[in-house]
């Protein structure tokens, strides 16, 4: 299969497949570790499990009633598996969704024939995954777990899936590896800066060719002037001459920069940056904040 907005037999795939601009290795984990990436999906996941899950019985007079009695009322509302409760899975099932665009959930059977009957909905993890069209038409899922693999019929899973080909939902997180990226890469940059005591790196500039080993012992002698250290006063001889190579944080616009990667993961995850506290914008105060709540 060539991508995630065509439809073909084989490995159903969610990523972009002119891919990635950004060097960095994006994985879930990764980007997990992002403060806005985190808020945004726990964010979501918090809120739609808190939402009641109700069911309706349609009467002969065309009244819906409430019905308490279903027997998927009790497994959804009360303990869907045996590891977790309602909200647990709720979060699980909505944190999938967010971060990778579809949930998958194994049903678990007691019984045959007409006595059949669900009890157990077990959430599996997105990134062990993978949904298989067959030639005739069909779906099967492949899990990958401890080694090997499980292969379940479409109908032993239930799989639910943001928009895409109709087969796999697209992935949020496939397609702001980029942005991710990006961001990451400051985080790395700021993390460097500050083992260095914000130190920026530079050159020592001397009138005349040194040996090897006159360059190292330099090196060493006035390595702290970019390194973490005791910030102790050095003194240049011999016309020597110290120059910075690297930009400040202020020249490349960290704060600026973080900011606009804040609000370009909120709009890949779906939720008002202000919700997850972005208190930059004057649309915070007031009666503001309060319509975007509502509207979220």
């Amino acid at each position: 299969m060539s991508g995630p907005l065509t439809r073909s037999s084989g490995q159903q795939y969610t990523e972009p497949v002119t891919g990635n601009l950004t060097t960095r290795n994006v994985t879930a984990e990764t980007a997990m570790q992002l403060s806005a990436v985190f808020a945004s999906v726990r964010l979501v996941a918090e809120t739609v499990s808190c939402l009641p899950f109700l069911f309706y019985k349609v009467q002969p007079n065309g009244i819906s009633v409430r019905d308490d009695t279903h027997a998927l009322y009790r497994l959804l509302n009360f303990k869907p598996n045996r590891y977790q409760t309602r909200i647990e899975f709720f979060e699980t099932i909505v944190f999938q969704l967010a971060l990778r665009g579809n949930a998958h959930c194994v049903k678990g059977y007691v019984g045959t024939g007409k006595s059949r009957r669900l009890v157990s909905l077990l959430p599996l993890m997105g990134g062990q995954v993978t949904a298989v069209l067959l030639l005739d038409g069909s779906l099967v899922y492949e899990h990958y777990m401890d080694g090997g693999v499980t292969v379940y019929a479409a109908e032993s899973i239930w799989h639910i899936k943001l928009f895409g080909n109709g087969v796999n939902g697209l992935s949020p997180l496939d397609h702001a590896r980029n942005s991710l990226g990006v961001a990451i890469s400051a985080e790395d940059r700021v993390s460097r800066l500050a083992n260095s005591g914000f130190k920026p790196s530079g050159v020592l500039m001397l009138d005349k060719v040194l040996k090897p080993e006159q360059r190292e012992q330099i090196r060493q002698s006035f390595k702290d002037l970019t390194e973490s250290g005791e910030d102790t006063l050095k003194i240049l001889e011999a016309g020597m001459k110290y120059e910075q190579a690297s930009l400040s944080p202020k020249d490349v616009q960290f704060l600026e920069s973080r900011r606009f990667q804040l609000e370009d993961i909120a709009r890949f995850f779906g939720v008002p940056s202000v919700l997850i506290n972005d208190t930059s914008a004057s649309t915070v105060w007031g009666s503001g904040i309060a319509q975007i709540i509502e509207g979220f």
